[in-house]
């Protein structure tokens, strides 16, 4: 069983910044991939970025790449995801995830493929 627990949302001018952080507790395999996904108001859930919890390879949404970053802090069990360069398209409530059969890149974009979710954190960036 893994708990997921985000904070470091809120309200900020585009172009601005804003760092979410993912608590993860109970045991994080070296297998597991951490994701971050969102989804606006009357939108579908999007993926925006993952991490190998192994090695740390990262994907990105092109919608973000170059602006966004995702890390993970092994010894302390969290995730983060460094957003700059915000635009008011990327307002939404983004979540953080947990993948714990990691059947390869190909599936890191599918939320459907992660078994464990955070309670999310609200990003709002205003024009």
């Amino acid at each position: 069983q893994v708990q997921l627990v985000e904070s470091g949302g809120g309200l900020v001018q585009a172009g601005g910044s804003l760092r979410l952080s993912c608590a993860a507790s109970g045991r994080i395999f070296s297998s597991y991939v951490m994701g971050w996904f969102r989804q606006a108001p009357g939108k579908e859930r999007e993926f925006v970025a993952a991490i190998t919890w192994s090695v740390g390879r990262t994907y990105y949404a092109d919608s973000v790449k170059g602006r966004f970053t995702i890390s993970r802090d092994n010894a302390k069990n969290n995730v983060y995801l460094q957003m700059n360069s915000l635009k008011p398209e990327d307002t939404a409530v983004y979540y953080c995830a947990a993948d714990t059969d990691n059947s390869g890149p190909y599936y890191y974009t599918r939320g459907s493929e992660y078994d464990y979710w955070g309670q999310g954190t609200q990003v709002t960036a205003s024009s």
